[in-house]
């Protein structure tokens, strides 16, 4: 790999950002043998620009084939970028309008390597904020993680899926598959907070034109001002919102 000699320059960098050009325009996993070949590095040096980069969060490395993809402190970088033309943009009145109809926290999350990440949150009355902060890896028990445990692809979720229900007994995993069907049908999760027993949380998926799941809307609150199921007043609005976000990426449902 080339790069041009510039007093005012770093090179090192150049280098590392190529690694970085040559892994995103692959646009699959790399193993450490074919971005070597890519890159013509020597194999000392690129260990250590890959160890560099998978530390800062900007590649995730898979424990179990070895393999190279961009990271999720990428994902926050482009949407600090491109705030005024991304997802979080077009949803942020969608969520401004759930805040006001329940009083309540509302966050959106994405995927990452790491798990489902709060990448916005909306509360107007931030003395009473009880909702995670941005940068939050969520867990598969709550409301959002089973909706990600839902809709995203199975070998995506495996790592992340195995990690969380290790320490869980066999009941509690079976009685999570049971929910997890029931959530792709009612495109709805509900949980209780298991450290703090007086918040509860409601997430909803959203979805592109190709059906895509891109991530999950969540109210979070007092348990007295969030639904427990999909027949109660607030639950219809919620299910009626996030039909109607989707639509705004040109989602239609079966019923549509």
């Amino acid at each position: 790999m080339e790069v041009t000699k510039k007093g005012t320059t770093i090179q090192s960098l150049q280098i590392g950002m190529g690694i970085l050009d040559i892994i995103a325009q692959q646009g699959r996993p790399l193993k450490f043998t074919d971005i070597q070949d890519l890159t013509q590095i020597t194999k000392s040096n690129l260990y250590k620009y890959l160890n560099t980069f998978t530390q800062l969060g900007i590649l995730y490395r898979d424990k179990a084939t070895g393999s190279y993809v961009l990271g999720s402190k990428l994902i926050e970088y482009g949407m600090a970028a491109v705030d005024h033309e991304n997802v979080i943009d077009r949803i942020t009145p969608y969520l401004q309008e759930l805040n006001e109809k329940s009083a309540s926290t509302v966050l959106y999350s994405s995927w990452t390597h790491n798990g489902p990440m709060i990448v916005k949150d909306i509360n107007t009355n931030r003395g009473y904020n009880i909702g995670a902060q941005i940068g939050t890896i969520l867990p598969i028990y709550s409301s959002a993680g089973k909706v990600f445990m839902a809709f995203m692809d199975e070998q995506t979720i495996r790592e992340w899926k195995a990690r969380e229900l290790q320490q869980s007994p066999p009941e509690k995993v079976s009685q999570l598959e049971v929910e997890r069907r029931l959530i792709q049908e009612k495109e709805i999760a509900f949980a209780r907070e298991p450290l703090v027993s007086s918040v509860s949380s409601v997430s909803f998926p959203v979805f592109n034109f190709k059906k895509k799941f891109l991530g999950a809307v969540t109210i979070v609150g007092f348990s007295e001002l969030i639904p427990s199921n999909e027949e109660e007043e607030l639950s219809q609005f919620f299910i009626q919102t996030s039909k109607e976000i989707s639509r705004s990426f040109g989602f239609l449902s079966n019923e549509e």
